[in-house]
């Protein structure tokens, strides 16, 4: 469709406007579509039918006489439609032209009042009544060929006398100019009748416009207030005395340059949306494109991924099969062993039965002493574990899935949000774990906000489910908490926090710490004659008086045993072993202070000693290559010592709360090697 149709098209009827008028609102209407429109106002009353008069420019026609009603509240006609024009315009029922009857635009719904000119009131739009004349006649200048069979191209002469459009071919073919068609005459299609011969030559002035209120008069000023051409009447009559009047000429010249200069701007924005158009086109194509490649990227990367656990499922299937080999393997080979055995216990039994038949006393009694000790060592090979399978029936191997399964939930495309607090961090279990009493966690954010992060909270709670606790605050990624129970299972989380506001938790990760502790000495709280060798396992001493050194563990729960192993042992000191606060002295024996408890052991016996006060002696000593074994049961508060793995005296202290270090005191004449990691004994004298 031409794209200036719908500037041409009358709004009441849809059609192309046929003897436009200009309504005070500037929008036109074709006049029949206006007579058809006109409604009576509520002050007026229905008129007698009548013929309008007056000469004008209007060819009025006779209306009849129809019935009105009104709404009192609103001030306009109120009608009931008859038809519907093609582009959804109500049609009314003609009315008589009357003073008291109005007529209300359809796209602006703007009421005017008709005076007793009626519809003359309103001026003729002659310049849209050429610009459709002209409009119409380059539409027929395209008129199709009549006689073509197919595919009708554009005709090229019209015969005046058949009323036939011809394209060149079809009138050399059907209308030759021989014979009796030699005298009908061909014009060009635009001329003919049918598409509108009337056109106007080119250059050709139009009859200037008159006054619709005056006669035969020519409008020759422009009146600035009411927005109108006016004649001389006009101005003789007074009503446009006091007004601004300007030349009709300039002010022509002068609105067509404001309209030249507002296309300008139109056209100027109407270039911007064709560009923009064009690159909504391009972007239709470009997300076409860009879905299909990231739609192959999202399937290859989950192919890739399906792919790698395939192979690592093939991996573990493997070591699946060869522990169960080699679990198959041990349990057949003891089965063979242990038939091969019970053959041979079943062959010297069914021996013995017959030796006992024997009634021969003497014969009996040359074997019989070599038959017990062979029986009895029979025995013996059965009940040294020779019944007890030497491996079970699980499997000790276990498959944790739950890591691998959170990131698969987790798994989503990355969107940019603006002003939002950040999304929940994704711990990286894969960086996460333990050692001895110490957790060490990392963490990563999936989805970098548009407000850049400011912080970090990690949270554990206290190792028995209960409350969390903020244990770190900061910009890092990656924390390691220490101090924590040995034999404990904690829950952490983290969260990140910008100018916005904290976002929220990330998925808990459970971490457990060991079951028995693995520490050494610490060098940063030892005294400074204290010498640490054999990776801070082995200390010694500078000095002859008895110096301080504690581990590096910290405990406040759990069961807890390690050993101390004599190196070196000269001249009969008395090293001193126990457990102690951080803060106990270091230039003293251990036990001396409230801080402490210790044995102190010399080659013969040994005390029990805390706060100076020593109790409990008891025989046995230490020399070279001794153990002493430390016993911290903090389920029953107690504290216990073993030399050579036998307990030594009774429970040495009750009452053990709080927080307590693995601690030693030596002097020059003894060097000692911590062993930790071990079980808690079995030989345990019961109280």
């Amino acid at each position: 469709m031409h794209t200036m149709d719908e500037e041409l098209k009358c709004p009441v009827c849809g059609s192309l406007f046929k003897d436009p008028i200009l309504l005070p609102c500037s929008h036109n209407m074709c006049l029949a579509c206006a007579r058809n429109i006109i409604v009576q106002t509520p002050e007026g009353e229905t008129p007698p039918q009548s013929r309008a008069s007056g000469n004008s420019d209007y060819d009025y026609l006779d209306m009849d006489k129809m019935s009105m009603y009104s709404e009192t509240d609103s001030g306009y006609g109120s009608y009931t439609p008859c038809l519907k024009s093609p582009n959804g315009i109500r049609v009314f029922p003609p009315t008589l032209v009357h003073r008291h009857c109005s007529i209300t635009c359809p796209l602006c719904h703007r009421s005017v009042s008709l005076d007793e000119r009626g519809l003359r009131g309103f001026p003729r739009n002659r310049l849209l009544e050429a610009i459709v004349s002209r409009y119409q006649q380059s539409r027929s200048a395209n008129v199709k060929c009549q006689l073509c069979d197919r595919n009708p191209v554009d005709a090229t002469v019209m015969c005046e006398q058949c009323d036939v459009f011809y394209c060149t071919p079809c009138q050399q073919r059907c209308h030759p100019s021989r014979g009796p068609l030699a005298k009908h005459r061909l014009l060009p299609p635009t001329q003919s009748p049918a598409a509108g011969s009337q056109q106007m030559p080119a250059g050709t002035i139009r009859k200037q416009g008159t006054c619709a209120d005056h006669d035969m008069e020519n409008f020759s000023m422009y009146c600035v207030n009411c927005k109108t051409p006016v004649c001389m009447k006009c101005l003789e009559g007074g009503k446009h005395g006091s007004h601004d009047l300007k030349p009709l000429a300039a002010m022509w010249k002068q609105h067509k340059c404001q309209l030249s200069q507002a296309l300008n701007g139109v056209s100027d924005k109407a270039k911007d949306a064709k560009e923009f158009l064009m690159q909504l086109k391009n972007m239709l194509q470009q997300i076409q494109e860009n879905g299909v490649e990231f739609e192959a990227c999202l399937v290859a990367q989950c192919d890739a991924l399906i792919e790698a656990l395939t192979r690592q499922k093939a991996k573990l299937l493997t070591k699946v099969t060869k522990e169960r080999e080699y679990k198959l393997k041990v349990v057949r080979d003891q089965i063979t062993h242990c038939t091969m055995k019970l053959r041979q216990t079943t062959g010297m039994m069914e021996y013995c039965l017959e030796v006992i038949k024997e009634n021969d006393p003497s014969g009996f009694l040359q074997i019989s002493d070599a038959l017990i000790k062979r029986v009895t060592s029979s025995q013996d090979q059965w009940v040294k574990g020779a019944l007890e399978p030497k491996v079970g029936p699980e499997f000790d191997l276990t498959l944790n899935t739950d890591p691998l399964l959170q990131t698969i939930l987790q798994l989503d495309f990355v969107q940019m949000e603006s002003a939002t607090v950040p999304l929940a961090p994704m711990l990286q279990l894969e960086k996460c774990c333990t050692r001895n009493n110490s957790a060490t966690l990392a963490w990563r954010v999936t989805v970098p906000p548009s407000n850049p992060i400011e912080g970090y909270i990690l949270e554990l709670d206290d190792g028995n489910g209960g409350q969390y606790r903020e244990v770190y605050v900061g910009k890092e990624t990656v924390c390691t908490v220490d101090g924590l129970h040995f034999n404990s299972s904690y829950n952490a989380r983290v969260k990140a926090y910008n100018s916005t506001g904290v976002g929220p938790y990330s998925k808990t990760v459970v971490l457990k710490t060991s079951d028995v502790a693995w520490f050494t000495f610490d060098p940063t709280s030892a005294h400074r004659d204290i010498v640490l060798t054999n990776e801070n396992r082995t200390v010694s001493c500078n000095s002859y008086d008895d110096r301080v050194v504690l581990g590096t563990a910290a405990f406040s729960k759990g069961v807890h045993y390690w050993e101390l192993r004599v190196d070196r042992y000269d001249n009969h000191p008395d090293p001193a072993f126990g457990v102690a606060r951080i803060n106990t002295m270091k230039d003293m024996m251990l036990g001396k202070d409230d801080k402490a408890w210790a044995m102190y052991v010399d080659n013969n016996r040994s005390w029990f000693m805390h706060n100076n006060s020593h109790t409990n002696r008891a025989e046995g000593g230490i020399s070279k290559g001794a153990t002493v074994g430390i016993l911290l049961d903090l389920n029953k508060y107690t504290l216990m010592f073993f030399i050579n793995k036998e307990q030594h005296g009774p429970v040495a202290f009750e009452n053990m709360e709080g927080v307590f270090m693995p601690a030693v005191s030596i002097n020059r004449n003894v060097q000692v090697t911590l062993l930790t990691g071990m079980e808690v004994p079995k030989n345990i004298k019961q109280q």
